[in-house]
């Protein structure tokens, strides 16, 4: 199973504020942070999502096809969620809503480009 997923950035501070307020919003907070490597996440025994400067100093870049999902438990939080990523100066891959039968997520990519959704299954 996904303990985490790690996103690339090439603006730590940046993504970090990006972050805080993004998964603050799912209950999570920092349960990690090694200066270029932070990881936030509800507990240690639950999968995280994490940001980091590429180990080689390489710049970032992102995959096309790529893409951190964040599972919550409303479809309210899809909707903040998205929003917020969208406020936070986020892009819109695909606006809040049903798709399919019992699955309802927004997606969106961060600062850096990379792509995230967030879901629901219910």
């Amino acid at each position: 199973m996904i303990g985490y997923v790690t996103l690339g950035t090439n603006d730590l501070a940046r993504a970090a504020k990006f972050y805080d307020a993004l998964l603050g919003l799912t209950g999570a907070k920092r349960l990690m942070d090694f200066g270029t490597f932070i990881m936030w996440g509800a507990s240690m025994d639950q999968a995280g999502l994490a940001i980091t400067q590429p180990y080689d100093k390489n710049k970032a870049t992102v995959g096309n096809g790529v893409m951190a999902a964040i599972r919550v438990d409303s479809k309210a939080k899809v909707d903040a969620i998205y929003k917020k990523a969208l406020e936070l100066g986020g892009k819109d891959e695909g606006p809040a809503g049903p798709r399919g039968d019992g699955f309802y997520a927004g997606y969106f990519r961060d600062l850096d480009g990379n792509k995230l959704n967030a879901f629901f299954m219910g």
